[in-house]
C-alpha cells in the first residue's frame, strides 16, 4: 500500500512540473515589444513566424529570423511588409514552401 501512494505522489508531480514548464515555453516565444529598429536587415533574413493574438500572445508581430536572433516587427508597418515580401520572393526563387500552419503561427520554412 506504502509503495502504491508513493507512485500516484511522482506521477502527480511529475504532471504538475510539465503542466507548469509547457505554458512557461509558450509564453517565452511571444513578442511582448516591437523592435526599435526602423530598417531591416533584409539580406540576413532567413523567414518569418506570423504572430497573432491568443491566449498567450499579447500582440500581433511578425516575428524575423536573423541567424543566432530574432527581431519582433510591427505589422502594420512598411519595412516589415517589404521584409516579408523578400523572403517570400527568396523562397519563391529557391523553390521552397513559403507558408505553413503550425500550432495556430504561420511560418516560412526552410
Amino acid at each position: 500500500m506504502g509503495t502504491s501512494k508513493v507512485c500516484l505522489l511522482a506521477v502527480f508531480c511529475t504532471l504538475i512540473i510539465l503542466t507548469t514548464f509547457s505554458g512557461c515555453a509558450q509564453s517565452a516565444s511571444c513578442c511582448l515589444m516591437y523592435t526599435r529598429r526602423r530598417q531591416l536587415p533584409y539580406t540576413r533574413l532567413l523567414g518569418y513566424t506570423i504572430q497573432n493574438i491568443n491566449t498567450s500572445c499579447d500582440i500581433n508581430a511578425i516575428i524575423f529570423h536573423l541567424p543566432g536572433r530574432f527581431l519582433c516587427a510591427d505589422p502594420s508597418v512598411d519595412s516589415t511588409r517589404k521584409g516579408m515580401a523578400y523572403v517570400d520572393e527568396m523562397r519563391k526563387r529557391k523553390g521552397q514552401i513559403t507558408k505553413e500552419t503550425i500550432a495556430g503561427h504561420q511560418i516560412s520554412i526552410n
